[in-house]
């Protein structure tokens, strides 16, 4: 299936996934340390809405399991709750997952959640799920082939019949002049990148979104900006 390109409504986002221009002062610190900062920065990181792809892809879908990874302050795994999916939410960080855990009280979902903390580079959930969704799963503090694993290991708990969403950034934001980049050693992977870092059985699998999507965005000086997102979703066959 060949690479669409689609433009999404403006959106409110934050400044970035990660602290730009502030990575450096944190070169060295492990996934628990980078994240658990992170989050205790700010009260609140991230709005409580679902991510607006995400919702678009899983709409129409017959809730199940759902795996959440990086669920962070856990907006999408409510929603997905309040759309009757049974989650099982995974973070790194206490601290996200706590605020996570309020939020589902606070909408009436604490039920239908399970919260669990995981650095997933060493540790996994178990279950088989009808849904696995990896939403902007990016960390600036990653080794090497650390993202791969964990979404090869994803791909692993779709059950058959499920499906396996993957949304990440496909470069810098339009407020980040090039030659600017705050990581220059960071690289967005493509969807194909994606598609062969997963080693999926030939025949097991069927691609049914591989997309480009541009998002409008208020920047951090409040003037309009976009950014360029992957989305692939993948049926699990067999």
């Amino acid at each position: 299936m060949p690479l669409r390109q689609r433009k999404l409504p403006k959106q409110i986002a934050p400044v970035d996934s990660w602290r730009v221009g502030t990575t450096h002062e944190h070169e060295g610190d492990t996934s628990i340390e980078y994240w658990e900062n992170f989050y205790r920065d700010r009260e609140q990181i991230w709005s409580r809405s679902p991510n607006p792809l995400l919702v678009r892809e899983v709409t129409g879908l017959i809730p199940g399991a759902a795996l959440d990874l990086g669920c962070g302050e856990g907006a999408d795994a409510v929603w997905l709750a309040s759309r009757g999916w049974r989650v099982t939410a995974v973070d790194v960080s206490a601290t996200a997952l706590g605020r996570a855990a309020e939020l589902a009280v606070r909408d009436g979902v604490a039920e239908r959640i399970d919260w669990q903390r995981h650095d997933l580079a060493e540790t996994f959930p178990a279950g088989s799920f009808e849904l696995v969704s990896a939403q902007f799963f990016h960390s600036p503090v990653a080794r090497g082939g650390e993202r791969e694993k964990v979404l090869r290991l994803a791909a692993d708990a779709v059950a058959p019949g499920g499906t396996l969403l993957i949304v990440g950034h496909a470069e810098w934001p339009s407020w980040v002049r090039a030659g600017e980049e705050p990581r220059r050693d960071i690289h967005f992977p493509t969807n194909r990148e994606v598609l062969d870092a997963l080693q999926l059985p030939q025949g097991d699998w069927r691609v049914e979104v591989d997309e480009s999507v541009l998002r409008e965005l208020t920047g951090p000086d409040g003037l309009p900006a976009t950014r360029r997102d992957c989305v692939l979703r993948l049926h699990r066959i067999h």
